[in-house]
Parts: structure tokens; sequence; C-alpha cells
């Protein structure tokens, strides 16, 4: 029986104006489909499984906003973290709970990411679900890179995992190593080789043993107090301490949205210079390429001369900056304004 464990209680910083302190990507429709990121996740576990098997982790600050987005959602179904310490304890937290048996296939999705094609999507899962029922390991779903972006995780694929009479066509690899967020030049390395896959995060195995595993990494304490649990994320845990730990090949139409720069990569193409993110809103521009573009609902942006840069606007905060690293500008442009006194409504 699969069971998922859908992870919604980051904070969203490097999307930051759209996304806010109380209101982070994951809970926001940032395309304009008509349903936020996690209720496109939830909607897409429900097309593999019932909904009583499916369980959302997410902060306390944040259980109105879920409850409103996911009301068919059960209490039970609802793991809160008392405090923040990442995707690793809040995974085990999870894991702890009375749905989920020792022998449950389980599923670890984060809820702010894209699928494009949810068909081939299930089809790897049961792909998925058939190694894990031959192997005590961790599988990893890998796509292949389409680009050189620097703001993912790239895994290097390994020898073949042998066949089995159980597995007799086997279409997983080893994994060689971890590059979490590897400078351009590595990226467009890792790509042009043929030997690396961007790590989508999306895990499967058996519950007891990625329980197993997880508890020995907390500190071996099965009861430990979620306050004392180290501040460590899944993709750590499983890619650079697990001992057994797979990557399969997969092609659904995948993309994280994580930051403003793999929005306009991961969307733009050669017919449109300019990513318009919300399709609710409306673009004019002249001289004006490789701009990402991300307004509130009917609004119109009228853009000349520009070339690379971000425009964001939401509520009571307009973004105006380079592409280019700024990831890394946005964090600490904002990390500058949450210290400054009356500000707190611009974060």
């Amino acid at each position: 029986m699969k069971y998922a464990i859908i992870l919604a209680g980051g904070k969203g910083r490097r999307l930051w104006p759209v996304s806010r302190r109380n209101l982070p990507k994951q809970f926001i429709d940032f395309f304009g489909y008509g349903k936020t990121l996690l209720q496109q996740t939830y909607d897409r576990m429900l097309k593999i499984m019932p909904k009583e098997n499916i369980l959302v982790v997410t902060h306390t600050a944040f259980e109105d906003i879920l409850r409103e987005q996911l009301p068919e959602l059960s209490q039970k179904n609802l793991i809160l973290e008392p405090i923040n310490r990442n995707t690793a304890p809040a995974t085990l937290m999870a894991l702890r709970s009375d749905i989920i048996p020792a022998e449950g296939d389980v599923i670890i999705v984060p809820a702010d990411q894209i699928v494009m094609n949810d068909d081939k999507f299930s089809v790897a899962i049961n792909n998925a679900t058939d190694y894990i029922n031959c192997y005590d390991s961790v599988l990893t779903m890998g796509v292949k890179p389409t680009r050189p972006e620097p703001g993912y995780g790239y895994l290097q694929m390994g020898d073949l995992v042998p066949a089995t009479p159980e597995h007799p066509t086997p279409t997983t690899h080893y994994v060689k190593s971890f590059t979490e967020k590897p400078d351009r030049d590595f990226a467009r390395m890792f790509m042009d080789s043929g030997e690396f896959l961007w790590n989508t995060g999306i895990y499967m195995s058996k519950a007891y043993y990625i329980s197993k595993q997880l508890i020995t990494l907390m500190g071996g304490d099965k009861d430990m107090d979620y306050s004392m649990s180290p501040n460590l994320s899944i993709d750590m845990a499983i890619l650079e301490k697990m001992p057994e730990r797979v990557v399969m090949e997969c092609s659904f139409g995948w993309a994280d949205i994580g930051a403003w720069h793999g929005i306009y990569e991961a969307f733009a193409n050669a017919d449109v210079d300019n990513v318009l993110v919300n399709k609710k809103s409306l673009l004019r521009a002249e001289n004006a390429t490789h701009n990402v573009i991300s307004l509130p609902d009917g609004k119109l942006a009228v853009i000349s001369g520009l070339e690379g840069y971000i425009v964001a606007e939401k509520d009571n905060v307009l973004l105006i900056c380079q592409k280019e690293d700024s990831s890394a500008m946005v964090r600490r442009l904002l990390g500058k304004i949450e210290t400054e006194d009356g500000m707190e409504d611009f974060v």
C-alpha cells in the first residue's frame, strides 16, 4: 500500500516578494492555474492513493492556511512542526504517525514543484514501487538536465543495480556522488558529461527502512524531543549520509519552483524571451528580452529597454533587479529589511 508525505513547511525566501513570511510559495497559485502548488501536489497524490494515505507536514504557523486550502485533509493526516527543524526531522515525524505501517511504500514529495505530466509521474511511482519491494534502499527520482542550472542538485549515476528474478530489467543506478547547487561552470560540465541527473527531491522507500535510517541520523533515539533534532534536510540525509541510495531516471516534466532565475530557466523558450509568471496578468514589451515578470491578477506591465531583469510585485512591495545572481541578492536584501524597525509588513 502506498503512502505519501508532502513536505509543506518551507519559507520560500528566494521568491520574495510574492512568497512572504505569512504566505510562502507552496500556498500560492504562482502561474494562474486556479490551484496553489500545494493543492496541485495533493491532487497528484490523490491519483495514486486514497486521501486517507496522504500526510501533509507544515509549521504550526501555517495550520489555518493549510486547512483552508485542503479542507478534506483530516486532523490525523496533518502533521504540525512546533518549530522549524528542516525536512529530515519533519519526514521522521510523519513516519512516526499511526497512519503509515512499517511495510508501507512511502513517497516523500515537496509541495513546491511543477510536474507537467501526471500520467508519466504515476508510471514512475509504480516503477519505483517495484524496486523498493525488492531492495532495502531509498530511491530518488532524477531527471535529465536540459540546461546548466546552478540552483539544482546533481546526482552522478554509478553502476546499474544488478538484475534479479523479481526485478529482471533494472533501470536504477547506484548514486556515485551528489552535488548540491554547483556553480554554473560545474553544472555545465555535469550536464555535458551525460553522467548526471537533476535531483527532484522525490524519494521512495519502505517505511521501516527509511525510519530506521533517519532515527540513526537523528541521534539513535526514536523518542527524541523534536526541538533537539538536528537541522538536516532530507536531501542531505539521504544522498550524503545513508548507506544505500539509488536513482531512477524519469521524464515527467519537472521543475523546482525555488528562485526567480530558476522559474525563468524552466519556462523560457526560443519563442518567448520574457516569462510572464501569472497568466492572469498582462505584459507588453518593446526592446525587452530575457526578463521574468510576476504581477497580481489583472495588472498590466509595460516594459522597454530591460534585458535580464526580474520585475515582481505583490501587495506593498515591488522588486526590480537583475536576474543573474538574484537568489543571493534577494536573500541578502530581505535579511537586511527584516532587521529594520517598522518593516514587518514588507517581509
